[in-house]
């Protein structure tokens, strides 16, 4: 499948030659090293490459740099000459990278600056968060941002399935997640509020929205691993699902007065048996479709108020001792962190899910900032980096410009983001995992406006978490980025 994928962008690429040559210098994300050797060359088709992998020489070429198992597996050297192209690396994943900047400086000019080029990865977390519970948006916009992705050396894709707006997962143990939760009145989710956010039968008149098969899931994790990206499924807990609690009103806390299950509410009831029931329920259907060694269990934003009202809260306070609600929160992602821990999983959540004691195992998604992500690292927790500040990309890129939910967050704002500052000793660097930039789509419902946000600002993320810090300049990355702009034309992206 790989080859099949390389004669086919070989053909494209050739219809395309903005420039009179290419060179290393064009890539996004910038290489490690590379030099400049004399003469022009084009990018024949794999079957004419000299390409060696797991070869002892390339070990070798490597090992003066020290670099971790992970690393190594994402290395690559290519030689680019007048008499062919080579490519070295220890496995396929670094055989496709080097494709990729093949790719990059091809699709600038087909005619190509002869070169060397030695290149590694800085982080092991490249990672894209696509909202599509505010609004939905089908498998094919889905792949097609996977094909960026993959260009540009991402390697983790956070799907981000269910949230207040909408359930986009088929869930075969509760069918109405998706015949009932996946629909609602109006198809702009800033209508939708104000029309009260009132779902709708799938077969009702005016029904908007959509979900995915498990068929659809299982495309998309094929197409997003042959391009060695992961696919990461976010399912909210303990806030965030009015949607949840639409179509199954018993998960939801009791009215203290009433004794009656709340309605209109986002909190699960933490207190209650049966949302444990029904959690651990949707995560073995998980379980089976993600192979991800990751689960995202969200964990942010969970209104407490009404936990301290409820005679079940209460009572599950009372039992396991709890003096305040944070600790009931941390029991519940304690609990369902053992629950995905016994089934091979790791947890990621939202930095929220300090408060009140963190799960042992657990991967911190630093959002709120960086001080949760510090505060995660000195407990000796991993953190993934992904904040409000600059990797938030459904902020504002100029006043005046789209609907957008955040202040202004230009493109110099988002490259200039270092994930390693001095609140993070040497000894404990290796816990942060990387960085992500996440697109959330409250103000975002059609898929030009998706591309918008994303494009050029991914690409800031993705040099954040491919290069060197040495290797960003704001100034070289500019013009690579507005050239890019110009590709994104041809290739049939939009861009801001």
């Amino acid at each position: 499948m790989r080859i099949h994928l390389i004669v086919i962008a070989s053909a494209l690429l050739a219809t395309f030659n903005a420039f009179a040559q290419s060179s290393p210098k064009d890539i996004i994300p910038a290489p490690v090293q590379f030099e400049i050797l004399q003469g022009t060359t084009n990018l024949p088709d794999a079957k004419d490459m000299d390409i060696r992998i797991g070869n002892k020489k390339f070990l070798k070429k490597i090992k003066p740099y020290g670099l971790e198992d992970w690393q190594v597996k994402s290395a690559y050297y290519m030689e680019l000459t007048p008499n062919g192209v080579r490519i070295e690396a220890a496995d396929n994943e670094g055989f496709f990278y080097a494709i990729q900047s093949a790719y990059m400086m091809q699709f600038v000019s087909k005619d190509i600056q002869c070169c060397k080029i030695l290149d590694w990865p800085r982080f092991r977390h490249r990672g894209m968060m696509l909202d599509v519970s505010r609004n939905f948006q089908p498998k094919e916009f889905v792949k097609k941002q996977l094909d960026m992705m993959a260009l540009l050396k991402m390697n983790r894709f956070h799907f981000h399935l269910v949230d207040h707006p909408g359930w986009r997962i088929q869930i075969d143990k509760y069918p109405l997640l998706t015949s009932f939760s996946a629909w609602r009145t109006k198809d702009d989710w800033e209508d939708w509020i104000n029309d009260g956010q009132r779902f709708l039968n799938a077969d009702d008149p005016g029904a908007h929205g959509g979900f995915y098969t498990k068929k659809d899931i299982a495309e998309i994790i094929d197409y997003a691993a042959e391009r060695h990206i992961e696919v990461i499924p976010e399912i909210e807990m303990p806030g965030h699902n009015f949607e949840s609690i639409a179509a199954y009103p018993y998960l939801s806390c009791l009215d203290p007065d009433s004794k009656e299950h709340l309605k209109n509410v986002q909190e699960l009831c933490p207190g209650n048996e049966q949302v444990y029931e029904f959690l651990e329920n949707v995560l073995l259907e998980v379980f089976e479709m993600f192979p991800s060694k990751y689960i995202h269990i969200g964990g942010d934003e969970a209104g407490k108020g009404h936990w301290e009202k409820c005679p079940v809260c209460q009572a599950k306070m009372k039992a396991e001792g709890f003096s305040n609600v944070e600790e009931l929160q941390s029991y519940l992602v304690k609990r369902m962190e053992k629950f995905v821990n016994d089934h091979g999983k790791t947890i990621i959540g939202w930095d929220e899910i300090l408060e009140g004691g963190l799960a042992p195992n657990a991967t911190v998604m630093s959002w709120r900032g960086t001080e949760g992500g510090h505060k995660a690292i000195a407990e000796g927790h991993d953190v993934i980096f992904s904040p409000t500040s600059h990797f938030y990309l459904d902020y504002h890129q100029a006043e005046g410009q789209y609907r957008a939910v955040g202040p202004l967050l230009p493109l110099k704002q988002t490259y200039s983001f270092e994930p390693i500052d001095e609140n993070i000793s040497p000894e404990n660097v290796h816990h942060v995992l990387g960085v992500q930039g996440n697109l959330w789509t409250e103000f975002v419902n059609k898929a030009w406006h998706a591309e918008i946000m994303l494009y050029p600002r991914l690409f800031a993320v993705a040099e954040t978490g491919w290069s060197q810090p040495e290797k960003k300049d704001y100034e070289s990355f500019y013009a690579r980025a507005m050239q890019w702009n110009k590709v994104l034309d041809y290739l049939g992206y939009r861009h801001f």
